[in-house]
């Protein structure tokens, strides 16, 4: 292939500019020439992407978000179909921001249905909404899925052709000495996962603390410690700053791994922080609290499980403590027991040797989703 392969991405967080970067990469290594266009974050940026506008814009999270935000989102949206159509790109691929993108993809479909739209990272219709799938056939021609049992739900459920590239957490897979997790140290290490996102850490953080004061109430000496991502660092250490039991703050992603290699045991928001925790090997218990319009809408989902190790596996794995149900007490026994050699502690870290098997991959995923998007520049070509 002698000319360039033209790639417009949609691409409105930090997660799917990573993805996108990865792809990038794997196409250089490929030795294939692609002009990078549409929108993406700094990593994107660095291997030759000028986003028509700064991603962040799309990046909102929550029904509460998108109200909001809905006239600025209309206007993004008809900015980027239109930039599409007079770019005239081989491929389109849509990374995260679902709503944003489906609007993107709808758009251009009506005007160019020859011009091959991908959604890399398959939408949650396995939780909600599952007529979405069959939806997604007017304009979408494949899916890019992260999780494993994807191919086959949207198979199940009518939607595009769907192939399992792998999750950008692969690289964990197998890696983990389950042999090693199964006696924890003494005094043991608890990670505390509060998310990433104002909404849900001011929504968890004093579930967390409660839980915290009731361990040590209790007579517990584990460690806790809490690495804290960049962005929200200030405001945790302003909210926990009269917590009676403080845990210790990170800072960076190197601190984190560290953390990560080390740990336990974890509480944690509910979220791909889980599955990370899963393939380091760390019993954990899962919290969290919805926002106020999803979970007026919760009735609509149909997942038996949020929990990522769970659907999986296929079984439940990490106990779910949500909404009304996330009591300190619970958590609290719930931690005791997976902070000890005993039968809850081993029956995770089992179901975590499942979840890495599941999980791993021969290739990269970016080199599985590079060759897909090549055939598909071939059959428009030819």
């Amino acid at each position: 292939m002698n000319d360039s392969v033209k790639l417009y991405f949609v691409v409105g967080e930090v997660s799917g500019d990573a993805l996108g970067a990865d792809l990038l990469e794997q196409f250089a290594k490929l030795k294939i020439a692609v002009q990078p266009m549409g929108l993406g974050g700094l990593k994107m940026q660095s291997l030759g992407l000028s986003p028509l506008f700064n991603s962040s814009d799309i990046a909102i999270m929550g029904v509460s978000g998108v109200v909001s935000k809905l006239p600025t989102l209309l206007a993004r949206v008809r900015a980027v179909a239109n930039d599409i159509l007079s770019k005239e790109p081989d491929v389109v691929l849509l990374i995260d921001s679902p709503d944003f993108a489906k609007q993107v993809a709808k758009r251009v479909k009506a005007k160019r249905p020859d011009l091959p739209i991908i959604k890399y990272v398959c939408p949650t219709v396995w939780s909600w909404r599952s007529w979405r799938a069959k939806k997604m056939n007017s304009y979408i021609d494949h899916v890019f899925a992260i999780l494993p049992f994807e191919p086959q739900v949207m198979k199940d459920l009518q939607g595009p052709p769907t192939t399992y590239v792998g999750h950008p957490l692969v690289r964990l897979a197998g890696k983990t000495n389950f042999v090693k997790k199964q006696v924890p140290a003494s005094p043991p290490t608890v990670l505390l996962l509060p998310g990433s996102r104002k909404s849900e850490i001011s929504r968890l953080l004093p579930i967390i603390k409660a839980s915290l004061d009731e361990l040590i109430a209790r007579g517990s000496t584990a460690k806790f410690v809490l690495p804290a991502v960049p962005h929200m660092e200030q405001y945790i250490r302003q909210v926990i700053a009269d917590w009676p039991n403080q845990p210790e703050i990170l800072s960076g992603e190197e601190a984190k791994w560290n953390a990560m290699q080390t740990a336990d045991a974890a509480i944690a928001a509910s979220g791909t922080v889980l599955l990370e925790l899963a393939l380091y090997g760390i019993p954990t218990v899962s919290i969290y609290k919805l926002d106020p319009l999803v979970n007026a809408l919760r009735f609509l989902m149909t997942a038996w499980t949020a929990a990522l190790p769970n659907l999986i596996a296929d079984k439940v794995i990490v106990p779910e403590q949500i909404n009304d149900h996330a009591r300190p007490g619970v958590i609290a026994r719930l931690i005791e027991d997976l902070v000890i050699e005993g039968p809850r502690r081993q029956a995770q870290l089992d179901g975590f040797k499942l979840v890495n098997s599941k999980m791993k991959q021969k290739e990269a995923p970016g080199a599985i989703c590079a060759q897909i998007i090549l055939d598909f520049v071939k059959q428009k070509k030819s």
